[in-house]
């Protein structure tokens, strides 16, 4: 290694190195794939001929791109084209080969996205969300010059999938006014003056008038013509796991899961069809891993796809019958790997240095066992310790590799990641507990393994910084509120700050959601939006607050932290604010390591931290 480059300290080299998505290949030509990759220093959608080897940058934005889509002859290169990060916009398309882009549905206004499906007959269904509308469907048959309004519903929906003839169209949606908890409806397309509409003529809706909800959703059609099987992923037993349902017909038949010693899976469970829809892929999530199985249909066997131990973050069955899967630990970066024992695609330059392996820790919590990753630095503790707390809420850290924790060892931190209540993976009753004392539910979780941090000899008490983005950044700021005294700084990056103007601003999708969490909306229930809303603690807070936000964000819109900004200055409250140009976090490498820089040092200023990797 050079010395120019050796000067480069390993958390930036991770950073800086190259990392692809796992690519998606065309239905009808296999050999054409796509991938999303940030070998230029920004994330954009590549093309991938895998006959001839050859890869080409479709895309090429300043604040980059990472929603795109294949036709199914692979002819076309869909890609979704926003402004700065904002996710409002249209859908474009471009050769596969090559060439100009062309708005590929003219005539449809911008709006979020809710969902595309592309026909091999060339019909097209585009889903388009608004403040104004809410959801609305739009379907463009083959030859037609434009598409036509099909579906329109104030709730959040989005469209789910097409079958392999472009007869039925899934949908789903959450009329019922539970987000969390989705229905799903099928829909025969028909002709109607030659444009086009459709008629319902299926409906899988486990919420409505039910005290227990239960989501369902669409895995996807069989890749048959004239099949009228769905895979349909439901939480009848409390958990996700997938059954075939007959939209034609109306038969269910269930999946029974078992593994060579005979043993249900436990954990969520989800599947996808193999090509020829004579066997399953299943993918098995459980306790922040994941592994991959294939299913056979004729006689229910389940066999094991031979993967290391981590985090499986998706994968595609091939016409071989190979399987391609991105792989990754804690410990070790992301590969694209094959079930034929190669790496399929490698991103161009270094690997990135590996990090530090995941311990798993079990916490007793008010609401049942909770699951945390503990990562630890060289040498002895206590240490300062980093709670980096997860986003979404719907979503859960994982056993897989990530550079920002990497780089918290690398300077001499601890880092604990809590997969609270509200988290994924662990049943739908853990997922369903977040419900009207928002916020404060999973902080009592993240406060019990704090509890243990400490009193293991983890964490130095004097040095917790609690930490995130997202929703994990509603939570940094909250906890900061509410349980001043257990922490030492805040770093909070695009998170709600004052959630009553968060709900005014922020995206439809996002509002569905509230109204479910709360039971409301801020009208209906204010005092549970006042509860739970970081600026109503402010006068609490009694540590330094870093806050970073992207000043076109429609999820966390920015007006909601500025007014938590005004309420930390006018209070005199030490705190430092970083504004970027761009949505809901970054997709540049350089501006990424320039915001953990700021934060490194932040904190190291404050807690008088020196730490390696500098």
């Amino acid at each position: 290694m050079s010395e120019e480059k050796s000067a480069v300290p390993a958390w930036e080299q991770r950073f800086r190195a190259a990392r692809v998505s796992l690519p998606d290949w065309a239905e009808d030509a296999p050999d054409r794939a796509l991938y999303v990759s940030n070998a230029t220093g920004t994330y954009e959608v590549y093309a991938w001929d895998r006959a001839t080897g050859a890869h080409r940058r479709v895309t090429d934005r300043p604040n980059g791109t990472t929603d795109a889509e294949l036709s199914p002859d692979g002819a076309w290169v869909w890609w979704f084209d926003d402004r700065d990060g904002d996710e409002f916009g249209v859908w474009r398309r471009q050769p596969f080969a090559g060439g100009p882009d062309e708005e590929a549905v003219p005539g449809l206004a911008a709006s979020y996205s809710a969902g595309l499906a592309l026909g091999r007959d060339g019909t097209v269904v585009v889903g388009r969300s608004t403040d104004e509308h809410g959801t609305t469907l739009h379907l463009r048959r083959p030859g037609a010059s434009e598409a036509v309004e099909v579906y329109r519903h104030e709730e959040y929906g989005g469209v789910a999938d097409l079958s392999h003839d472009a007869t039925l169209l899934a949908v789903d949606h959450t009329e019922h006014g539970d987000a969390m908890h989705s229905a799903l409806r099928v829909y025969r397309i028909t002709e109607e003056s030659g444009t086009g509409g459709i008629e319902a003529v299926a409906e899988l809706d486990e919420v409505t008038g039910s005290e227990h909800p239960r989501g369902v959703a669409c895995l996807g059609f069989a890749p048959v013509d004239g099949d009228t099987r769905m895979l349909v992923a439901h939480q009848r037993s409390g958990r996700w796991e997938p059954m075939i349902w007959d939209v034609a017909t109306g038969a269910e038949t269930a999946l029974p899961l078992r593994d060579e010693q005979g043993r249900e899976l436990p954990g969520d469970v989800s599947a996808q069809w193999r090509p020829g829809a004579a066997e399953l892929l299943v993918e098995h999530e459980y306790e922040a891993r994941s592994e991959l199985f294939s299913y056979s249909l004729a006689d229910g066997r389940l066999t094991r796809v031979d993967t290391p131990r981590g985090t499986v973050g998706g994968a595609t069955p091939r016409p071989d019958g190979t399987v391609e899967y991105l792989w990754s630990s804690a410990a070790e970066p992301s590969a694209v790997r094959s079930t034929a024992g190669t790496v399929v695609l490698r991103a161009p330059g270094p690997v990135p240095p590996g990090s530090v392996p995941v311990e798993d820790v079990w916490v007793d919590g008010p609401g049942g066992r909770v699951h945390a990753l503990v990562q630890r630095p060289a040498g002895p503790g206590p240490y300062p310790t980093v709670f980096e707390v997860h986003g979404g809420p719907t979503h859960h850290d994982s056993d897989s590799f990530s550079a920002g924790p990497a780089a918290w060892l690398d300077h001499g931190f601890a880092v604990v990641r809590v997969n609270y209540r509200g988290s994924t993976g662990y049943g739908q009753a853990w997922t369903d507990a977040l419900r009207e004392r928002v916020g404060l539910i999973e902080l009592e979780d993240v406060a019990a393994v704090r509890a243990w941090a400490v009193s293991s000899g983890l964490a130095d008490p004097a040095r917790l910084v609690l930490s995130g983005g997202s929703w994990g950044g509603f939570l940094t700021l909250l906890g900061l509120g509410v349980q001043p005294e257990l922490w030492s700084l805040g770093l909070a990056a695009v998170p709600v700050a004052d959630y009553h103007t968060a709900y005014a601003d922020e995206m439809e999708a996002l509002k569905s959601l509230d109204r479910t969490l709360f039971g409301g909306t801020p009208e209906e229930v204010p005092e549970r939006y006042t509860a739970s809303s970081p600026i109503t603690h402010v006068e609490r807070v009694r540590v330094p607050v870093y806050l970073s936000a992207g000043v076109n964000d429609p999820r966390c819109p920015i007006r909601q932290i500025d007014n938590y900004v005004e309420r930390l200055e006018a209070l005199g409250k030490p705190h430092e604010v970083y504004r970027y140009d761009a949505g809901h976090g970054s997709l540049v490498v350089e501006e990424r390591i320039k915001q953990l820089r700021l934060e490194i040092d932040f904190v190291r200023r404050h807690l008088g931290v020196d730490g390696g990797g500098a």
